[in-house]
């Protein structure tokens, strides 16, 4: 298995907070979040792919010494996610996590997706449909609508960030994106080579509700982060007395 990490894009909502580094390296238990998330594939023997772009300097120093795999995108100022991948697409081999690299999340939600038995799905949280980033409409499990901006009636749950498509599902994936960025939709996430599928295959979902995750778009996510973490020390003291 292989997970690929989009790391290019500069995080424009949160980057006045942070100065001109990218989110992904902030700090969490003094360990930059990508090399956090890294090693805990490496633990797993999945294979690291990272895709870079804003100061790509940062990323390679808060990957030092770690067996990772790096892909640049030289436009990543100018186009998405989906470009990302493009550049990265040589890799689509084999079984494949795809994430984005500023999710902070525990080892059981990684080990669940790695033991899934889904053919293609992302990884959602049904307690989360007022406040969020993006939402899905959901019908069974299967993804039927998407957005920002999607009205509260029709959302189902938050998507976290996270992805898993196996290698039976790679050649539906892999023809779409190729066809997507002929037609210069480079302006795209990675994700909607996914929903621009939901008409002709099944795009499962994984619910993760109950488990602790944050996907880092505001500097008010990275605090929820270093909440959450000073809780949990907090409870394994209290447990240790």
């Amino acid at each position: 298995m292989k997970a690929i990490l989009l790391a290019a894009g500069r995080g424009t909502r949160i980057s006045r907070k942070i100065e001109e580094i990218p989110k992904s390296v902030l700090p969490v238990n003094g360990i930059p979040l990508i090399r956090r998330n890294v090693e805990m594939l490496l633990e797993r023997h999945i294979e690291p792919i990272v895709c870079i772009g804003y100061r790509e300097s940062k990323i390679y120093d808060a990957l030092k010494g770690l067996d990772v795999t790096f892909y640049y995108n030289p436009f990543y100022d100018i186009t998405n996610s989906i470009a990302s991948l493009w550049f990265a697409r040589e890799e689509l081999s084999e079984d494949m996590i795809i994430m984005n690299a500023d999710v902070f999340f525990e080892d059981e939600l990684l080990d669940l997706v790695i033991k899934t038995k889904k053919e293609c799905s992302l990884l959602v949280d049904t307690s989360r449909t007022i406040v969020g980033d993006f939402f899905l409409q959901l019908e069974n499990g299967l993804i039927k609508k998407y957005g920002k901006d999607l009205p509260l009636e029709e959302r189902s749950c938050e998507y976290v960030g996270i992805g898993i498509i196996r290698q039976r599902f790679l050649n539906n994936f892999k023809g779409k994106l190729e066809y997507l960025i002929r037609n210069q939709q480079h302006h795209l996430w990675w994700e909607n080579i996914l929903y621009s599928l939901i008409d002709e295959k099944n795009i499962e979902t994984i619910d993760i509700s109950g488990m602790f995750w944050s996907e880092i778009d505001y500097f008010d996510d990275y605090e929820r982060i270093l909440e959450h973490l000073s809780k949990t020390e907090d409870e394994v003291l209290i447990g240790e007395i």
